[in-house]
C-alpha cells in the first residue's frame, strides 16, 4: 500500500511533536501540585513556667537559616487565659498556615490556642498536654516527681519559683552552668493560678500532633510524656536529654517540626 508524502510529513511532525507536548504537561502538573500545597513555613513558638522567649534562639537560628518564618511568643505567665490571648496575637500576624510549638507549660497554652484557625499542626516539646477538664497540675502529680526537681509552693503572691540550688540540674542539666545562671536570672514569674486551670477545647483532638519526650527529664517525669502522648495518638520523638531539650538538642527537635511543616501542607 502506497504512503503519500503528506501522510508521511504528518507523522513525522506527529512523532516530533509528542515529547514537546509530554513536557508541557509535565511543568504544567507540577505546577499546578505546587501551588495547591504551598510548604508552611510559619513556626510559632510558646515557652513554659521558669523561662522566657530567650531560650529558643538555638532553633530560631536553625529554622530561620533553613527559610522559615519564625515568631516567638513571650508568655505573660499570670494566667492560661493571658498566655492564650499572647499567642493568639501572634497567630493572627501570620501570613499564612503555622506549627505551634510548645514546650513544658507552653503544652497546656497551645492545647488551647492551638484552636486558632492559621494552627495547622502542634508540636509538644517536653510539655503537658491537658485534655478537657485537665490541668497542667493534674498531669504534673500523676507520677512521682524526680528527687532533682525544684518546684517551690506559691509564695504569699501566689507565684510559683524553682529552687535555685537545684535549677541547673532539676530543669536543664546537658547546658553549660554559666548558661543555666542566666536562664534562672531571665525566668519569668509565673502565678500557680495557670497550673490549675483546666482546659476547655484541646486542640490536639482535633489536629496533627507531634511531640518530643526527654528521656533524661527532671521536671516532668518522662512517664507521663509518653503516657499523655500515646491517648492523643501524637507522633512521638524520643529525645535523649533534660527538660530543655529544645536548647541542648535543637537539631532534633527542629526535625519534629519540619516533618510537621512537611506533613500538613
Amino acid at each position: 500500500m502506497k504512503t503519500n508524502n503528506k501522510t508521511i510529513t504528518r507523522r513525522i511532525l506527529a512523532a516530533l511533536a509528542l515529547p514537546v507536548l509530554l513536557t508541557a504537561v509535565f511543568l504544567m502538573t507540577s505546577k499546578s501540585a505546587g501551588a495547591q500545597k504551598p510548604h508552611i513555613k510559619n513556626v510559632v513558638l510558646v515557652h513554659g513556667a521558669f523561662a522566657d522567649g530567650s531560650g529558643w534562639r538555638a532553633l530560631f537560628d536553625i529554622l530561620t537559616k533553613k527559610g522559615y518564618n519564625v515568631t516567638i511568643v513571650q508568655n505573660p505567665l499570670t494566667s492560661l487565659e493571658a498566655d492564650v490571648e499572647a499567642t493568639k496575637i501572634a497567630l493572627d500576624k501570620q501570613n499564612g498556615p503555622a506549627i505551634l510549638v510548645g514546650h513544658s507549660w507552653g503544652g497546656s497554652v497551645i492545647t488551647e490556642a492551638g484552636n486558632h484557625p492559621k494552627v495547622a499542626a502542634l508540636v509538644y516539646v517536653s510539655a503537658v498536654q491537658p485534655d478537657k477538664g485537665e490541668s497542667a497540675l493534674t498531669q504534673l502529680q500523676s507520677a512521682p516527681a524526680a528527687k532533682e526537681s525544684g518546684i517551690l509552693p506559691p509564695d504569699a503572691n501566689g507565684i510559683v519559683y524553682y529552687e535555685k540550688s537545684k535549677f541547673h540540674g532539676g530543669f536543664c542539666a546537658d547546658v553549660p552552668a554559666d548558661q543555666a545562671t542566666f536562664m534562672y536570672a531571665s525566668q519569668g514569674r509565673f502565678y500557680a493560678k495557670a497550673f490549675a486551670t483546666p482546659i476547655t477545647n484541646p486542640a490536639w483532638r482535633h489536629k496533627p500532633t507531634y511531640a518530643c519526650v526527654a528521656t533524661e527529664d527532671k521536671t516532668i517525669n518522662p512517664s507521663i510524656q509518653r503516657r499523655i502522648y500515646a491517648r492523643s495518638k501524637s507522633k512521638v520523638t524520643e529525645i535523649k536529654g533534660s527538660h530543655v531539650i529544645f536548647m541542648s538538642q535543637p537539631e532534633l527537635v527542629a526535625k519534629v517540626i519540619e516533618q510537621a511543616a512537611a506533613e500538613n501542607k
